[in-house]
């Protein structure tokens, strides 16, 4: 993965699986960076909602929270929580949630509530805003996160968002929206069996062993035979990255080196 990083592989991953035209309810971060990828690129039709109400943002600097008066800049409207998560969400009209995940299982259920470490101390994180509704509510949902052991458990510390419980179907849930569709990591890309709705991996990062990807999860994945490496991004989805979308480094930089 020379002079790629894997955040940058996990922006472009999750940004092809945005359609044009489609409706989406985006969290801050890595799942921002993959909207505003997919509408400078194959997607200019597709329209984001931040859950506080802002719409089709297109900040000139990279914000650091939904509530960061830069998230409205150019925004073609400002309204409230009461637009997103009634007016669309809870009428149907969302078809994709990009969150992302302090913690996930095995069926896509999603702690963003509580860290509990190996000696039973917790440690409070934000909760869950507006992702309960978008897990629950949205015709499909992508997930972005880390991959290790601490995060993809086989049991949650804490069920903040709705994946398929126990490997149950949504409507034996009650829930309207479709479910978890793709869980994308920086080790590679993971999706949920349509029969039994758990974690199946589809594809590789370049330069990831699979034997890492076995050991780095807590849970056990669905691997199916000839898999797949995830492609990376192309050189002008690196210059969308690195030049417009997120130039000082916020999210796509961080703590991650080149590799």
């Amino acid at each position: 993965m020379t002079g790629v990083r894997a955040t940058e592989i996990m922006v472009a991953a999750a940004s092809r699986e945005l359609c044009d035209g489609e409706v989406v309810v985006v969290g801050i971060g890595l799942p921002l960076m993959a909207c505003f990828l997919a509408r400078r690129t194959h997607a200019p039709r597709l329209t984001s909602l931040s859950e506080i109400g802002v719409i089709n943002m297109d900040p000139r600097d990279t914000p650091v929270g939904v509530a960061d008066p830069r998230n409205f800049y150019r925004a073609t409207c400002r309204s409230g929580f009461l637009d997103v998560m009634g007016l669309n969400l809870h009428h149907g009209n969302v078809d994709v949630g990009v969150l992302g995940a302090l913690e996930a299982d095995r069926f896509g259920n999603i702690n963003t509530t509580l860290f509990r470490d190996e000696a039973g101390n917790i440690r409070y994180w934000n909760g869950s805003a507006g992702g309960n509704d978008t897990a629950s509510l949205a015709k499909r949902v992508i997930l972005i996160m880390r991959h290790d052991k601490r995060k993809l458990p086989k049991t949650l510390a804490h069920l903040t968002s709705p994946g398929f419980a126990e490997g149950r179907s949504r409507p034996q849930l009650g829930l309207r929206g479709g479910g978890p569709s793709r869980l994308i990591t920086d080790k590679a890309v993971i999706a949920f069996d349509p029969q039994t709705h758990r974690a199946t991996l589809v594809s590789v990062h370049p330069e990831v062993e699979l034997g890492d990807i076995v050991a780095s999860t807590g849970f056990e994945l669905k691997i199916p035979s000839g898999l797949n490496v995830t492609a990376l991004p192309t050189s002008e989805e690196l210059r969308l990255l690195r030049e417009e979308i997120d130039p000082s480094d916020l999210y796509l930089g961080n703590k991650e080196a080149r590799s």
